[in-house]
């Protein structure tokens, strides 16, 4: 009887050293997604200072390009390119009242033009201007350099 509890004893030893580390390969795995979740932020942040950086001497911040970005991008079979604001938000990582404000003030500076929606009344629709495409133009070199050199390994 003595020699089989011995043996019980043994087998519970190592469940127990297996369940520990089982546990510690868990945590090991968990603090890996963990530390590579704020390697992306800390990437994400760094890119966004040096496109706030190098985009400031046009007059742009990083989300009024994005903005710019995504209505030049903007394809449509007929009629002036638009977008609602609506589908900009669903690109753009801004909540809805600051994307209004932002569009308000690349209004005001002439970049975009917005107008009434023709198949729902309530929508707002948004276009770039002239002066809005041109600015697009000069400064998507820009921020596609620094995109490149931020997020290309080597």
């Amino acid at each position: 009887m003595r020699m089989h509890e011995m043996q019980m004893h043994l087998i519970q030893v190592q469940q127990s050293r297996f369940s520990v580390t089982v546990r510690r390969m868990a945590q090991q795995a968990e603090q890996a997604l963990v530390e590579q979740w704020r390697d992306i932020l800390a990437l994400h942040a760094r890119t966004q200072c040096e496109l706030d950086r190098a985009l400031h001497g046009h007059g742009l911040c990083a989300s009024d390009f994005e903005v710019l970005d995504v209505l030049a991008g903007c394809r449509t079979p007929k009629g002036t390119p638009s977008y609602r604001v609506q589908e900009i938000s669903e690109r753009v990582h801004l909540s809805q009242s600051a994307l209004s404000r932002l569009i308000a003030r690349l209004e005001k500076e002439g970049l975009v033009e917005r107008g009434m929606c023709s198949e729902d009344r309530r929508g707002v629709k948004v276009c770039l201007t002239a002066k809005g495409r041109a600015l697009h133009g000069e400064v998507l070199p820009v921020q596609r350099a620094v995109l490149a050199r931020m997020l290309t390994d080597g």
